[in-house]
Order: structure tokens, then sequence, then C-alpha cells
């Protein structure tokens, strides 16, 4: 069948693989799952980086793997003054038991901050969540967020530590229709819930002046973690739609898919008008989104 069947992890392109894993591990509890290691030749292969030499780090924060990914020569470096509304925008929301302990152990670290004022806690109509928006040594973006109650919370409830894992990955379009035909269509990814964030919190928690934002969750068959689609209706991008980064570029953050049938899937892509690129032995596949995300494609 076409189609995916899980968000198998993450993969992040960053300068230094010591400096990001101190930083995850001592402000965020991700643990490692191997010692650095080289890229595997299938998604050197498939994401085209032939010639390129690469090194992952594989970091664990529950049951959820974050791969980091550091190239020589490198790419271009993570684009200065970013906003929440540039179309490369992609950060990890990671749920927390608690934010004031949470906070307390992220700030001795002194990130880079997104979020105004601290820790922002959204109106009822928007979930009602606690969150806090900061960036990595590299400049990714990533989230903490409290659920208090319901099936977001239910589904954390057993989850060990303070850090619980990875609740999903939010990317910025500003294509919403297309990028939706793209994850439904030969993704098979199926849209549960939309919405529509606005509103002086939601204005802190991204770092910009009265925004006005779909947000709408995906999942795959295999439900968490899911997908998140960022379309501010204002204020618009500074930059143009498909600001495209390679694997190799810092602000290269890529979603990584378990597949069933790769060959399923690539005739899918191909039909609906993409050109993913796919390793010689089948074992991994690449392509960009309509914005111009990244999605690693690896057989299950």
């Amino acid at each position: 069948m076409s189609g995916v069947r899980a968000v198998a992890g993450f993969s992040r392109t960053v300068a230094d693989l010591a400096v990001t894993e101190d930083f995850y591990r001592d402000a965020l509890g991700f643990e490692r799952v191997a010692p650095p290691e080289p890229v595997p030749a299938a998604h050197i292969e498939a994401m085209g980086l032939a010639g390129v030499k690469g090194r992952q780090l594989r970091l664990r924060l529950g049951r959820q793997t974050v791969t980091f990914v550091a190239v020589e020569p490198a790419g271009s470096p993570y684009p200065a003054d970013p906003l929440a509304t540039d179309p490369f925008f992609q950060h990890l929301a990671i749920p927390v038991r608690d934010m004031d302990a949470a906070m307390a152990r992220l700030t001795r670290l002194n990130p880079t901050t997104i979020s105004r004022g601290g820790a922002q806690v959204l109106p009822a109509a928007t979930g009602g969540v606690t969150a806090y928006k900061f960036r990595d040594p590299d400049g990714h973006p990533l989230e903490l967020i409290f659920f208090p109650d319901g099936p977001p919370a239910d589904r954390w409830r057993d989850a060990p530590g303070l850090f619980l894992g990875i609740d999903h990955s939010a990317i910025t379009v500003a294509d919403l229709d297309a990028t939706l035909s793209f994850l439904t269509g030969p993704l098979g990814l199926a849209v549960a819930q939309k919405g529509v964030n606005r509103g002086p919190e939601q204005g802190r928690l991204d770092g910009i002046d009265d925004p006005d934002v779909d947000v709408i969750a995906l999942e795959p068959p295999v439900p968490a973690p899911h997908v998140e689609l960022l379309h501010y209706r204002h204020p618009a991008p500074r930059h143009a739609s498909r600001t495209v980064f390679g694997p190799a570029d810092r602000a290269s953050t890529r979603f990584v898919f378990a597949v069933a049938d790769m060959g399923s899937l690539l005739a899918a892509l191909r039909q609906a008008g993409f050109a993913p690129r796919a390793s010689a032995d089948g074992r991994a596949a690449y392509c960009a989104g309509p914005d111009g995300h990244g999605f690693l494609f690896v057989k299950a």
C-alpha cells in the first residue's frame, strides 16, 4: 500500500554534534542511542549528498528519536533573525510534566528565546495548554508544552521523567492547500483537528505581533508523534514560499517516515507531481514538500 505508516523520528542538520548533545542532554534530558556514527549510505544517496562526509548522532527522549547530522563541507547556516512565520520554520514539541521545573532546568543553559515573557497559558478555546518556544545552539526552534487535561494529557500520563517525549513537529507553510494535498494524498495522513489561534497569548508565544494562524494536526496510521501545520494569515511571511534549504543546510529539519511499500509511495509522489530521490537499494527516499520542508522515508 502507498502512504506512510508512522513518524519514525526526526532528523536535524547541525554544526557540531558534541555541542548539540550537550544542549539536548543537559537542557532537555535526551539520552544517547549510540555514539556518533556515519550517516547510512542509503540516506546519503537519497538526500543527494554524494561526495559529502556525514556523521550522525541519535538521541532519544522517551520513545522518540532525533537524529542529528553534521556534514562536511557544511551547507548554509541557519538564517539570521528568523521568525515563526518563515516557511522554513519547523519545531519539535516536547511535552513536560511540570512547566516550572522544565523552565528552571532549561534556562540554566540560557537558550535563545522565541517566546516573550516566559511560558504562555493559551486560551481554553485553543486547548488551554501552557507553552514556551526557544532555539537550540544552531537556531532550530523547539517548544515545551504542558497539557492540562484531555486526550493529549492522557497520552503522556504514564511517560517517565520531566521531559516526556516528542508529541509532534510543526511546520510553517505558506501554501496550506498544497501542503494538505501532499500530506493527505501520496503520504496518506488524516486530518485530526483544525483550529485558528490568535490573541495576545499566541503573539507572546510566537514572538510576533497580532498573529492569526491556522493550526492543523494530521496523523499517520500510527498516530504519535503527529504532524502539525502552522499557516499564518497574519502577519504575512517575510520570505517567499519555497525558501528551500537542502539536507546539508542547518535550517533543515526532516520528518522521518516509516514506509511499508516504498515503490508504491514513490509512484504516488511522482503521480502527484513531486520528484522524490531514492537510494539504489530501495531502503530510503527523500522528497521536499510544497514549501521546501524535508521528508525522509525509510523502509520499515
